[in-house]
């Protein structure tokens, strides 16, 4: 029987490998340098969590959840997202009694049941920021500022932010009515999941893509109009903020993002070249969630970026990452005598903080070719006469120069060759 990854999934490969190091590597040192602390919660947590917090109305908890009952009887769910389990961490764990705001940036798998498509899988990978603890539009340009230079800085082209406001409890739900009258009146023409997202999440209507609803979404009311004074406030102060440092957006009344805890501001990232497709990541303020999930009443705001769409966007753009390290010795041992020799050499070197590999076998020739495929800029020859020297011979892979060294000056005659 031939086993296959299962659809949405993907091997990421050694050749892809130094991509991921990289980007990995970058948002965590950039998330420290904003004063972003790292936390890790359970790949799993009670389905009611994401139901609750996400939004029972949402896709991802009507259509993409992988959830099931564990052996306990237990109602448990992949995680679709971090924001809900960051809460959930930040609740729990008293982090409200910590200095405000909290600052916190997560990485790891999430997963969704969705159509697979370019840079969109079922398991799928994120870096996430949330600042929990501050009303404040400072917290707002923070979070933006840190996604933006997350892609300025991996040097991807082509940037700008898609910006809205979907307002408040105080003056949204004005604006949901109108909006509902407005596909009243064009019911007949909009699609079934339209007229289903009208009872249960409104707002979604507006993320439709399908060709007919196109017109009904652009003469749409605008959420803008409706602000009440503080939204109105938060959002034209944010603005201000973005006109002076001279990042570019995009007032785009039709985004709203997926997912019900959303509220005031609400942001994607978009780079060109990469087809239809232009969003990088999003986020937006969530005022209102610490305490429908049980916490005292709470300002909030985070971003997810995903990896897959990282890597995607960074080879289009012909962006070149730099190698992994590779071990720069190789030990080369010829004859049966030598080969234990030879195993204590390596070990000696990789006490001594030397990056070695050692051939499994075949002729000398063989041996060297291996340690030049493996990128090796020495090899080290065991071989009789070495043994009868106590010692090795250092042969320099790109020079084509060796030279004897005994055994107990290997390791600074490597360094000295390495500098």
């Amino acid at each position: 029987m031939k086993f296959t990854r299962p659809t949405g999934t993907q091997d990421i490969l050694p050749e892809v490998q130094p991509y991921w190091e990289h980007i990995l590597r970058h948002t965590t040192t950039l998330a420290r340098q904003y004063g972003f602390a790292r936390l890790d919660t359970p790949i799993f947590e009670k389905t009611q969590l994401f139901a609750r917090g996400v939004g029972a109305g949402t896709d991802v908890v009507e259509k993409e959840m992988y959830s099931f009952r564990d052996k306990g009887g237990h109602e448990l769910t992949l995680r679709p997202e971090f924001t809900a389990g960051t809460v959930r961490a930040y609740i729990e764990n008293g982090m409200r009694v910590a200095p405000q705001p909290v600052k916190l940036y997560a990485t790891g798998p999430a997963f969704r049941y969705e159509r697979p498509q370019a840079g969109r899988f079922r398991q799928l990978h994120q870096f996430n920021a949330e600042i929990i603890g501050s009303p404040s539009p400072l917290a707002d340009l923070e979070i933006m500022l840190l996604a933006w230079d997350i892609y300025e800085t991996l040097g991807i082209q082509g940037l700008s932010f898609q910006l809205n406001s979907t307002g408040c409890p105080k003056c949204r739900p004005s604006y949901i009515e109108e909006l509902k009258a407005h596909y009243q009146a064009h019911f007949d023409v909009i699609c079934d999941d339209c007229k289903r997202r009208l009872e249960t999440a409104p707002l979604r209507v507006l993320d439709c893509k399908k060709d007919q609803c196109q017109p009904v979404i652009a003469a749409a009311p605008k959420i803008t109009a409706h602000l009440c004074s503080e939204c109105a406030d938060h959002f034209a102060t944010l603005r201000s903020y973005l006109d002076d440092l001279g990042r570019p957006y995009t007032l785009n009344h039709r985004l709203v993002r997926g997912l019900d805890y959303y509220t005031k501001t609400v942001f994607e990232v978009w780079a060109e070249g990469i087809g239809a497709q232009s969003a990088v990541c999003g986020g937006g303020r969530y005022d209102g969630l610490v305490q429908l999930l049980g916490g005292p009443a709470t300002p909030a705001v985070g971003f997810a970026a995903g990896l897959e769409r990282m890597v995607m966007v960074m080879q289009a753009q012909g962006i070149a990452v730099p190698p992994l390290p590779t071990p720069p010795v190789f030990v080369v041992h010829l004859g049966k005598a030598a080969r234990l020799p030879a195993v204590r050499l390596l070990v000696t070197l990789r006490q001594a903080g030397v990056g070695a590999q050692i051939a499994m076998g075949g002729s000398l020739r063989s041996q060297l070719r291996q340690a030049n495929k493996r990128g090796a800029r020495i090899a080290l020859l065991v071989g009789e006469d070495e043994l009868a020297q106590g010692g090795v011979t250092l042969r320099d892979l790109a020079r084509g120069e060796q030279r004897y060294v005994p055994l107990g000056q290997v390791v600074a005659a490597v360094r000295e060759r390495l500098g």
